[in-house]
């Protein structure tokens, strides 16, 4: 915000009107030539074509700050039309009104265009047989402030761009952010409601049967719940860990309250620290949904340096897309591995991330 308001103050504050008003000074030196080339009635009527000129060129300015197209144009030609004017009056001294309208048209008009309408105002200042010379200081204030203000008009233009460009880029990481939460939120309620879900319907099946043990799944039921909880507020402030050692413990547990054997790994020293976290959100996403969906008795998480493989003997069925699938899949990609997963002969549903 503060680069566009910097932008906002030049294009339409106060220094640049103060910019514009500086540019009356060649009015000011064309009166001086009117007086100087013409008397009696003739001065008085190119004095008054220099001040209907500089009248015209502040309204045009004006146009210009409120982005007025046609109103700007239409201001600028008089401008042009009052410059020829001024000739018999000024004689060379009024290519600097020349000067004013080609500031005023150049940064709008095609580069070839403005190019070749300086160098012909310039060649006219010089060429043309004035009765003082050639007009040489003219030709080179005309070509100098003509390059001044498009250098201006241009460094306008990469500011603006350049505060656009800075307001795409927070649009587009506020956009990623959100992203990333409702995603790290879909893999972590996922996991965590659905270990709720299993042990609350053990616990409510053990009520009566088996009291004690009914209050313990309602006790990891209860410290589930906090753990979602503090996982959420870590995942929303952007400072959730995942790890793969803490997933295996965790998925051992939701298998086993589910009635899954589970054949998972104790050790975790054969993945890299650079594909802990990654691999752990693929045991988390594999595990639920062994949970949810396999109805499986046996489920088998094998480890090496480069791939983790979650295999169960469910029912199977074909590649679905979900939403925590497809989270998945965006961190494997950015990691720069690859997920696949599917149905397995003769039954069950295997689910590998390589990187």
């Amino acid at each position: 915000m503060d680069g566009a308001s910097d932008v906002q103050r030049w294009v339409r504050g106060w220094r640049l009107r103060l910019l514009d008003a500086g540019m009356l000074v060649y009015p000011a030196v064309t009166l001086a030539g009117v007086l100087q080339h013409s008397t009696g009635t003739a001065a008085v009527a190119g004095c008054v074509v220099v001040t209907a000129f500089a009248v015209a060129y502040l309204l045009a300015a004006a146009a210009a700050a409120r982005r007025a197209a046609r109103p700007f144009w239409v201001l600028t030609s008089t401008c042009a039309v009052l410059f020829g004017a001024a000739l018999p009056f000024a004689d060379a001294d009024a290519f600097f009104l020349a000067a004013v309208v080609l500031s005023l048209a150049a940064p709008r008009l095609p580069r070839r265009v403005a190019v070749a309408l300086v160098a012909a105002a310039a060649l006219a200042a010089v060429a043309v047989p004035w009765p003082d010379g050639p007009g040489w200081a003219q030709a080179v204030a005309l070509v100098f402030t003509v390059l001044m203000v498009g250098a201006f008009a241009e460094a306008i233009r990469a500011n603006t761009a350049l505060v656009a460009a800075r307001a795409e880029v927070a649009r587009l990481a506020s956009e990623a952010e959100r992203t990333r939460i409702a995603r790290d939120l879909h893999d972590l309620l996922g996991h965590s409601l659905t270990a709720i879900t299993v042990k609350s319907t053990l616990a409510r099946r053990l009520v009566d049967a088996d009291a004690v043990r009914a209050g313990e799944e309602m006790t990891a039921v209860e410290t589930l719940a906090r753990q979602a909880l503090t996982e959420v507020r870590a995942a929303v402030s952007g400072y959730r860990e995942v790890s793969l050692a803490g997933e295996l413990a965790r998925g051992r547990e939701l298998l086993r309250a589910c009635g899954v054997t589970a054949d998972l790994p104790t050790a975790t020293d054969v993945v890299s620290p650079a594909h802990q976290e990654l691999f752990g959100w693929v045991v988390r996403e594999g595990l639920t949904n062994v949970a949810r969906h396999a109805r499986a008795s046996r489920c088998a998480v094998t480890l090496s340096a480069s791939t983790v493989e979650v295999l169960d003997d469910g029912v199977g069925g074909p590649a679905q897309g979900g939403s925590g699938l497809e989270g998945l899949r965006e961190r494997v990609d950015a990691a720069g591995g690859s997920l696949s997963a599917g149905p397995v002969d003769p039954r069950g549903w295997r689910l590998r991330v390589t990187v």
